[in-house]
């Protein structure tokens, strides 16, 4: 396209909009936009006017040739796009409420990405994905497809595994990571390896290096916190830490310390609901603020939500696919031959070399033994849920739920699948035939 790039971001009506909207204005020299087009759906087109307007007068304040559409028909937003971002909520932050809230009561871990939460949202939003990408089969076939909608990984592995349209999942924790290191050691980011071992939301960095230097065993002793706004920042046992064989990922604390972490969600629920309404407040004062004609850039408010830096993250993706940069990025790719013990179509999250043809995953060096068994079970449950996902079947959803490690019995599985795909009915449609 010798006029610059066209791109579409599917749920543009999203709070994190102007952040996406920020990187592509400083990155225009590397990155050329010359359209962007922000598509939601009806239930979404308050929010998508709201930031739609203020994304304008971002770009009408940088003086680039940038246009801002916005818009309701996903087609045509998705017709003839280079790149195509998805940052959507099936069901909006009503439904999370709800998967943090219905396995809080039978003492389980509530948690939008991790658990039986992480799941409904699976079967939500995988059947969406999927139909969306036909979309992008038949219109926008060479296109690249950036996933950020979680949980990434097994997204990414259904779009991967059920579609033919190329598409790369993105979080934003490793990117965090690697700014907490830079600014704890006063190093530039590009001075410092870390090597990911794992899945989406399951990661152990098994090297840190700092200009060349060794800085695990520091880390570890340490017990340095690294934690997303999202996730209370517990105390890890140091005596555990020390011997981890690697950085644990903060959502490892759902695994490690499911007591402690059970303990603050249900205090946190008394105090102050479940961490979707948190965000529902804080998401309603962005909108406030957005409101504002005179507001031109991304208010500093943002940043209290979980999603910090996912922008960054995406548009230094979409710079390196398109400028074929060859550098290292951590994304959710198809496993290969890297991790033995998954199937080879997994995707999994790991340092990757991004050409212009698409990510080239790194060997791993290191494998923390104790990590293989977790990596395993959570892929099981990951599987099954796609599986699933995709089917409606109930038999399959149940052997889901009872194998994630965070389900304490087929008992408890049972009762939280029924009472859990009941409450999401409208959004199930395969389990509701």
């Amino acid at each position: 396209m010798a006029n610059g790039l066209k791109i579409a971001v599917i749920g543009g009506g999203s709070s994190y909009t102007p952040e996406i909207v920020e990187g592509f204005i400083q990155k225009y020299e590397q990155l050329p936009v010359r359209e962007l087009w922000l598509v939601d759906i009806e239930a979404g087109k308050h929010k998508l006017e709201i930031v739609g307007e203020l994304a304008k007068r971002m770009v009408a304040k940088s003086g680039l040739p940038i246009e801002v559409h916005l818009t309701l028909d996903r087609r045509k937003a998705i017709e003839g796009a280079d790149f195509i971002s998805t940052q959507m909520r099936v069901g909006l932050l009503e439904a999370r409420k709800w998967d943090e809230h219905i396995p809080n009561k039978y003492g389980v871990i509530g948690q939008e990405t991790t658990g039986p939460g992480g799941m409904m949202k699976a079967l939500r939003t995988i059947p969406v994905l999927l139909d969306i990408c036909k979309d992008i089969e038949e219109l926008a076939p060479n296109a690249w497809l950036l996933n950020f909608t979680n949980p990434a990984g097994m997204v990414t592995e259904a779009i991967n595994r059920h579609s033919k349209v190329k598409s790369i999942g993105l979080c934003n924790a490793p990117i965090g990571l690697f700014k907490w290191l830079s600014k704890k050691y006063e190093t530039p980011a590009n001075r410092i390896y870390a090597e990911f071992v794992g899945l989406n939301h399951l990661h152990w960095v098994s090297r840190i290096e700092v200009a060349g230097e060794d800085k695990l065993s520091e880390l570890l002793d340490k017990r340095e916190e690294y934690s997303g706004k999202n996730v209370p920042a517990s105390e890890w046992d140091l005596d555990f830490l020390r011997n981890l064989g690697g950085f644990p990922s903060y959502y490892l604390k759902y695994f490690y310390m499911t007591d402690v972490m059970l303990e603050e969600q249900l205090a946190s629920l008394k105090a102050n609901g479940t961490r979707a309404e948190v965000v529902k407040r804080v998401e309603d004062e962005l909108f406030d603020l957005y409101k504002d004609p005179n507001l031109q850039e991304k208010p500093k408010q943002l940043e209290q939500r979980g999603g910090a830096y996912y922008s960054e993250a995406a548009v230094n993706l979409m710079d390196s696919l398109y400028n074929d940069k060859r550098d290292i990025q951590t994304l959710n790719v198809p496993n290969g031959r890297i991790l033995d013990f998954l199937p080879e179509d997994a995707a999994i999250e790991v340092n990757c070399v991004v050409t212009g043809k698409g990510p080239i995953a790194l060997p791993v060096t290191t494998v923390p033994e104790q990590a293989k068994g977790l990596i395993a079970a959570v892929k099981t449950y990951e599987r099954l849920t796609i599986e699933a996902a995709i089917s409606g079947d109930r038999g399959i959803a149940l052997q889901a739920m009872a194998s994630h490690p965070l389900v304490p019995s087929v008992n408890v599985a049972k009762a939280l699948l029924d009472e859990m795909l009941e409450h999401n009915k409208p959004f199930l449609p395969a389990f509701f035939k």
